[in-house]
């Protein structure tokens, strides 16, 4: 995955030309203008170094690390100081702050892309005592009724299985869950208890308080299917801190986001690291498809952020939209087609399990299980 480096500096030039550098070198650039948007803009995106200068408006570069160290999420990333101020003093200073690394403006491209592997470098080699971003999927689709969170807790599952490793799946609808339900489970306020906290009071802690750990394994946040709890949807601060949390304590997230019409919905894309969206062979479906794909192109998928179209065909085969004329509308290829299952949907709402639970060697099985392994090899890589 690319790396992503933040830059915060008040001086626009120095903004434009240390981003096109290292654009140019491959990494992913996020900037900041002062250190108000280097908080946020950390907590946002969680870069994986940050570029930091001294002297800005609104707080010192020294201020600025300090908060950054007293958050867990951004305790250990790399900071390096790029600044015009050169004294002992100020160097002595930005260490004792927290910083990494300091570096005197003006100075050689190559020395700084130099200092800033070298960052990279050995954040990637610490390992003991750091707080690590997991992976983030969400699952979309341009229409209910389509799977969506039958196929975002059936990959979640199957990741789990396959790698052991901590996954969590969380619902982001307040007044809309459905996995209590579908499973059998007796508490859905997961979600809503978090939704009513104060964003500053959303911690590790808090969250882990409110998830819920299945026979299975996994753990999940559950939204209530209660009417009167969709008003939680305004609460956009408390669902961002609840995601970047949720990320932060298991290896992969998985986020059930279903359309994309919550106000929140700028917020979730940008805390994704890729998108799979489903479909049906059917033209009203595939032009709404279209428009959806068109909308979250411009926040990254299917350019840097991965982008998985699933196809799940429950239309008659002489009705249904061909398979080359959906890619063709669509400007990108089916990843995946999940043929329908209504004996297998039946028997896993009878006996409040997963759906591939049912039939664990069933098509329907085989193809979710081939969509994971592709996620788990990338995530390995």
């Amino acid at each position: 995955m690319t790396e992503k480096i933040l830059i915060v500096d008040d001086d626009l030039e120095t903004l434009r030309l240390v981003g096109l550098m290292l654009q140019r070198q491959g990494y992913q650039v996020i900037a900041g203008h002062n250190g108000a948007e280097a908080i946020a803009n950390s907590a946002k995106q969680l870069p994986d170094l940050i570029v930091l200068d001294l002297m800005m408006p609104d707080m010192d570069g020294y201020q600025v690390t300090r908060m950054l160290r007293a958050k867990p999420e951004t305790a250990n990333t790399p900071i390096l100081m790029f600044t015009a101020k050169s004294q002992v003093d100020d160097k002595v200073a930005g260490y004792e702050a927290g910083v990494d690394d300091y570096l005197t403006k003006p100075v050689h491209p190559a020395e700084l892309v130099a200092h800033i592997k070298a960052l990279l470098s050995r954040s990637k080699a610490r390992t003991v005592g750091t707080v690590t971003r997991g992976h983030v999927v969400g699952f979309l689709s341009a229409k209910g009724g389509l799977g969506v969170s039958t196929l975002a807790l059936s990959t979640a599952l199957m990741f789990h299985q396959k790698t052991k490793k901590e996954v969590i799946a969380a619902e982001v609808r307040p007044g809309q869950g459905t996995w209590a339900m579908e499973m059998g489970l007796n508490s859905s306020e997961g979600l809503a208890s978090l939704l009513r906290l104060k964003s500053t009071e959303i911690s590790h802690a808090a969250v882990e308080n409110q998830l819920f750990r299945t026979t299975y394994g996994l753990r999940l946040l559950l939204a209530s299917p209660r009417a009167k709890d969709c008003e939680l949807m305004s609460n956009k601060a408390q669902m961002e801190e609840i995601v970047r949390q949720c990320s932060l304590l298991a290896s992969l997230l998985v986020i059930d986001i279903g359309t994309p019409f919550l106000p929140y919905f700028d917020i979730l894309c940008n805390l994704c690291d890729e998108m799979v969206v489903l479909t049906e062979p059917q033209p009203t479906a595939i032009n709404k498809t279209k428009i959806l794909l068109d909308d979250i192109s411009e926040k990254g998928f299917g350019k840097s952020k991965l982008l998985t179209l699933v196809v799940v065909n429950r239309v008659r085969s002489d009705i249904q939209v061909s398979a080359a004329r959906i890619q063709e509308v669509l400007g990108t290829t089916i990843d995946m087609v999940i043929p329908p299952a209504p004996e297998q949907s039946y028997q896993a709402a009878i006996k409040s399990v997963p759906m591939t639970q049912i039939q664990p060697e069933g098509l329907v099985a085989q193809q979710i299980s081939r969509m994971t392994d592709s996620l788990i090899e990338r995530l390995n890589k």
